[in-house]
């Protein structure tokens, strides 16, 4: 039987969330949760593009989709802990502090990080994703089929 745990589950959720921020609210949060610590680049921020990929109904083959455009990098904080970011459009700022929040959850910040940083970007996240969801029920159209009694 295959093991299900997966011991970054909690890592993937905030890397996630960071990378689908709007532009600039990661560094907004980060910049009022408290002053950046000193870091070293092991890939400083740069800009490329990555192939998106499908599936017609979720279950299809796979194809490619489009590209889209991220912005990546890679710092060590000065206690060795090691942060990644990889984040939608060219926002290297972005990309720099969505880095610092990775790093800084592996340290005694975590708890500060996950208050001031994550919880409101999750809650933001929802409240567009129950927006969006309002929205397309508002357009819902109900088909149904009287029965006109010519069986």
């Amino acid at each position: 039987m295959k093991d299900t745990f997966d011991p970054n589950a909690d890592r993937k959720a905030w890397m996630s969330l960071m990378a689908k921020a709007p532009e600039g609210r990661v560094s907004a949060l980060l910049d009022a949760a408290l002053p950046r610590p000193a870091h070293t680049w092991l890939r400083a921020p740069e800009i490329g593009s990555v192939m998106v990929r499908g599936r017609a109904g979720g279950t299809g083959a796979p194809f490619n989709l489009g590209e889209m455009t991220i912005t990546r990098c890679a710092l060590k904080l000065p206690g060795g802990e090691i942060g990644h970011a990889y984040i939608q459009g060219r926002n290297k700022a972005d990309a720099e502090a969505a880095a610092l929040v990775d790093a800084l959850m592996q340290t005694g910040a975590a708890s500060v990080m996950r208050t001031k940083v994550l919880e409101p970007l999750e809650s933001e996240q929802s409240a567009r994703r129950t927006t969006r969801a309002e929205k397309a029920a508002a357009t819902k159209v109900d088909f149904f089929t009287m029965v006109r009694g010519e069986d």
